[in-house]
C-alpha cells in the first residue's frame, strides 16, 4: 500500500526533484529503488542522469527536449502501478571490521555520548543489519542506516584532513565506510581491510543500493592477516 503521494520539485532550470516521503524508512527506500529500476528499464529520453537520496530521487534532464511538467508526467505514467513493481532480493554482506585502537580513535567518544563502554559500542554497532540507502560523496561511499539510538552521534566540530580508507564512521544515523582517503568528519570507530572500491572490476563499488550489510568484529592480526600488512 502506498501512503505517501509522489510529491515533484524543480530543483534547478533543468532537473526535477521526485519525492516519495518526509522521513527516512524501508518503504521510502523501496519506492526509490522502484523508481530507479522503472526508469532503467523505460528510460525517459532527455534524461540525463539519475541520482538517489533517502527518500527522493533527482533526474537532471535536457531542457530543451522536455519541460518540468513534461517530466513529472512521463514519471508519473511509469510509475502508475508502483505497486505492482516487484524488487530483487537484497545482497546480504559482511564487513569485517577491526574497532577501536588506531583504527577507531573516536570509539571512546562515540560510546561515552551514549553512556556506554567501547565494548557496549562494538556489540551494538556490530548487532544491526544496516540497508545501503545510496551511493554519493566520493565513488564507493555506501550510506547505511539506522543506526540504533544509543549510537546516534554529531560530526566532528572540525573535519579530518584526511579519513584513511576502510575507516567505518558514523554520523548522526547513519554509518558507512571511506573507500578513499579523504577529508571527512564523520567519527571513526574501526576500519575494514575490504576495498570498498575497485577500479579494475567491472562492478567497482562493494556495495549497492538495497544492499544488507552487517559489521563483523575482527582482531588486529586478523585485519593484518586479510590486508597483507
Amino acid at each position: 500500500m502506498i501512503c505517501d503521494p509522489l510529491r515533484f520539485r524543480p530543483a534547478s532550470d533543468q532537473s526535477l526533484l521526485v519525492y516519495f516521503a518526509e522521513r527516512i524508512s524501508l518503504d521510502a527506500h523501496a519506492r526509490v529503488r522502484k523508481c530507479l529500476q522503472v526508469l532503467e528499464t523505460e528510460p525517459i529520453g532527455g534524461v540525463r542522469d539519475v541520482r538517489p537520496a533517502y527518500c527522493s530521487v533527482l533526474l537532471d534532464f535536457d531542457g530543451s527536449k522536455m519541460t518540468h511538467h513534461e517530466l513529472e508526467a512521463a514519471v508519473r505514467e511509469r510509475l502508475r502501478n508502483e505497486g505492482a513493481i516487484a524488487l530483487p532480493e537484497p545482497r546480504e554482506l559482511e564487513i569485517p571490521t577491526c574497532y577501536g585502537g588506531e583504527f577507531g580513535p573516536d570509539l571512546g567518544e562515540v560510546g561515552a555520548l551514549g553512556q556506554l563502554t567501547p565494548a557496549q559500542a562494538i556489540e551494538l554497532h556490530s548487532s544491526v543489519v544496516y540497508t545501503v540507502y545510496f551511493l554519493g560523496f566520493v565513488p564507493g561511499f555506501a550510506y547505511l542506516g539506522e543506526l540504533p539510538e544509543a549510537l546516534i552521534t554529531p560530526r566532528l566540530a572540525t573535519p579530518r584532513r584526511t579519513t584513511p580508507a576502510g575507516s567505518v564512521g558514523i554520523a548522526d544515523k547513519q554509518t558507512g565506510v571511506y573507500p578513499i582517503a579523504t577529508p571527512g568528519g564523520w567519527r571513526i570507530i574501526g576500519r575494514t581491510p575490504i576495498e570498498m572500491f575497485r577500479r579494475e572490476q567491472a562492478q567497482m563499488s562493494f556495495l549497492n543500493l538495497g544492499d544488507r550489510v552487517r559489521f563483523v568484529p575482527i582482531s588486529a592480526d586478523e585485519f593484518a592477516a586479510s590486508s597483507g600488512r
